[in-house]
């Protein structure tokens, strides 16, 4: 699977999961070194009013049970929007060398943007990260999704 075709399986997630829990539309998929998607996941802090409960987190926790266990060191991440701190957090903790992400988050980014959580030399991980696939339709769905709320 390559980034263009799993950050499409990622809008897709992100743009179907909004509509049905209403909140913000970020998307995230783990795929293993075979190419197979083993976990998506999508923003779920207003249905379960979990502060933890963003995409990545979610679809990390999906994929450290289907895999039976913590360490993801041969998948891949793929996500609509720059984690935040507490993600690329996460994301380290789970050994995944490699991340892909769309749009950069120029409030809470944690991969470039306001910090660089994965890339700081004082991390015990490091990792591939590849930004800006498909950026200009990952930020338009958020871009979308706040004007929404906003006339409301």
């Amino acid at each position: 699977m390559d980034n263009d075709e799993a950050m499409l399986l990622a809008l897709k997630i992100a743009a179907e999961a909004s509509v049905t829990s209403g909140d913000v539309p970020v998307g995230a998929i783990i795929f293993n070194s075979a190419g197979e998607v083993i976990a998506t996941g999508n923003n779920k802090r207003e249905l379960h009013n979990d502060p933890t409960a963003h995409a990545e987190i979610v679809a990390i926790r999906i994929a450290a049970e289907k895999t039976g266990s913590w360490r993801l060191d041969d998948h891949t991440l793929v996500v609509t929007l720059e984690p935040c701190a507490m993600c690329a957090g996460a994301i380290a903790q789970a050994r995944m060398p490699r991340l892909v992400f769309g749009a950069w988050d120029a409030k809470a980014g944690a991969v470039g943007s306001v910090w660089d959580v994965l890339r700081d030399p004082r991390s015990l991980h490091s990792m591939e990260i590849t930004a800006g696939v498909r950026e200009k339709e990952c930020a338009d769905l958020l871009k979308e999704f706040f004007e929404g709320h906003r006339e409301r």
